[in-house]
């Protein structure tokens, strides 16, 4: 059966920035894999590799091409010309001790943040994640695994609700295809769906059941820590049964944040409704007097973990974006500097 770029997600908003020709020509593709030096690209014919050269390793992380991003190759076919704007990007600050943005996965619908029924959930996890999903624009959806293994799913459910009411929420075991209907139907011909969560949570056995078929490696949560092993190695896209698309990510244990003013707004809502009633407008809400929150938490009004992480979630965002402004401003002093280099050189070729 023929694969239309249209069963890939292809929309006026991406043909709007193309040609007929670039798509007639096989030219215009998305992103299905991503890896060390190269991307894979399905162009509605094939799924092709192709490398990525130095231009692309020397641009903002931001600006290279990532899994569900569209591009334009060159007539043939082996080089990225440029990336189409993007409708949505989910991205994190990197691993390690290097302050740089990491493109998770562009161009989604809805994020299924994936959680298990025991020790692993973390209220204060799934904050990040909501926070960074509100900033992309993405509608999250949580998935909680191992519900069979659970002696009260829906305490963990309610649980999720607490952290941000009205969020979806749905309780599967994903090794029975039965229990996952109600995720399926979140899954539309056309729509494209990332699966993150960390290591061991059941991501690869939810995609192999959605998919009906082995598409990742499984391996189960450690007893003794309740920490995952990593099975999914790099980000990629599938095509689900039913038409939809489905990225898979590799476990993420470190989700930092950085430029997510709106998303921590939107997803701590309550606590910056409480802090704008402080009698300080400069309020840290920690010993400040008249502080409103602090007040909310002594009578038991706010929850003293969601404070705790706000604040530290603020703090992080805002060292963070600290961070990445100044190594733009740094970036584009060099780039000014070579342009000058440049064209001092080439002043000094034409007199000569």
């Amino acid at each position: 059966m023929d694969i239309t770029l249209q069963q890939y997600g292809l929309v006026p908003f991406f043909t709007g920035q193309t040609t007929l020709d670039e798509i007639d020509q096989g030219r215009v593709g998305r992103v299905t894999a991503v890896q060390r030096s190269l991307i894979v690209v399905f162009n509605g014919a094939e799924e092709r590799p192709v490398p990525l050269h130095s231009a692309w390793h020397e641009a903002a992380p931001e600006n290279r091409p990532t899994v569900g991003d569209w591009v334009v190759l060159d007539d043939q076919l082996c080089k990225v010309e440029r990336v189409l704007e993007r409708k949505s990007v989910f991205r994190r600050i990197a691993a390690g001790e290097k302050t740089e943005i990491q493109l998770i996965a562009a161009n989604i619908d809805i994020l299924f943040v994936v959680t298990s029924c025991n020790e692993e959930f973390r209220e204060s996890r799934l904050e990040r994640y909501f926070a960074l999903a509100a900033e992309a624009g993405v509608m999250p959806v949580v998935v909680l695994t191992k519900a069979d293994l659970s002696d009260d799913a829906d305490a963990f459910a309610e649980r999720v609700r607490n952290v941000q009411p009205g969020v979806a929420v749905e309780c599967v075991n994903a090794l029975d295809k039965s229990t996952l209907m109600s995720v399926i139907a979140w899954v539309e011909p056309g729509s494209t769906i990332a699966l993150v969560g960390s290591s061991g949570v059941g991501k690869s056995t939810l995609l192999n059941t959605l998919a009906g078929a082995e598409l990742a490696a499984t391996n189960e949560i450690r007893r003794a820590d309740k920490r995952g092993r990593h099975t999914t190695s790099h980000r990629e896209l599938h095509r689900l049964p039913g038409g939809g698309l489905l990225i898979d990510v590799p476990g993420i244990r470190e989700l930092k944040v950085a430029s997510a003013d709106m998303g921590l707004a939107t997803v701590f809502d309550d606590v910056e409704a409480l802090a704008s009633t402080c009698r300080f407008s400069d309020c840290r809400h920690v010993n400040e007097p008249g502080c409103a929150v602090q007040s909310a938490v002594e009578k038991g009004d706010l929850d003293a973990r969601r404070l705790r992480n706000y604040l530290k979630l603020v703090r992080e965002n805002e060292r963070n974006s600290a961070s990445l402004a100044e190594k733009r401003s740094q970036g584009k002093a060099f780039a000014k500097h070579v342009r000058h280099v440049k064209s001092l050189k080439e002043d000094q070729k034409n007199r000569n």
